[in-house]
């Protein structure tokens, strides 16, 4: 298979995205020792705190078995394929970095629940006492990767004389 132009920088940023997410969660667990800190405030709106996510995004399918655990990861190595194909394949830019964002998330939350048999999560946005859920970055560039994503498509087909990739 050969690649169009926009996936030899998709996949770059995947593996960027990968290495910044594990290097995050590598250090909020075994440098700053988040889970011996319990929550920390680091701005008014924003603070650190540990959570083990067993589940799928925003805490649904919590998984409390071995299989659940190893059904979720069949799951993100399936998508993985799927999505390494996919970038292999297409041709806007927009839409492949989007699929990267969603490739070096999804495959940083597969490594965290082989790993630890679920995924790291800590950071949280919160309003006074309002809080949202807590997320990693992994799952912000999943929603971001989803947004260039949308953005593509909705956008439509580039022109003979638009932008090139």
């Amino acid at each position: 298979m050969t690649l169009v132009p926009p996936a030899r920088r998709a996949y770059a940023l995947a593996l960027v995205v990968l290495a910044l997410d594990q290097a995050l969660k590598l250090w909020a667990l075994f440098v700053f020792d988040l889970a011996e800190k319990g929550r920390v405030a680091v701005a008014p709106m924003f603070d650190l705190v540990l959570v083990w996510n067993t589940g799928v995004s925003y805490g649904l399918l919590q998984q409390d078995s071995e299989f659940g655990r190893w059904a979720l990861v069949a799951l993100h190595v399936v998508a993985s394929i799927a999505i390494t194909i996919w970038i292999a394949r297409e041709k806007d830019a927009f839409s492949a970095l989007g699929l990267a964002l969603i490739l070096g998330g999804a495959i940083g939350n597969g490594i965290d629940r082989i790993a630890y048999g679920a995924v790291v999560d800590y950071a949280l946005l919160h309003w006074g006492d309002a809080t949202w859920y807590v997320f990693n970055l992994a799952d912000a560039a999943i929603v971001a990767g989803v947004g260039l994503l949308l953005y593509g498509a909705l956008r439509g087909p580039k022109s003979a004389a638009g932008v090139s990739s």
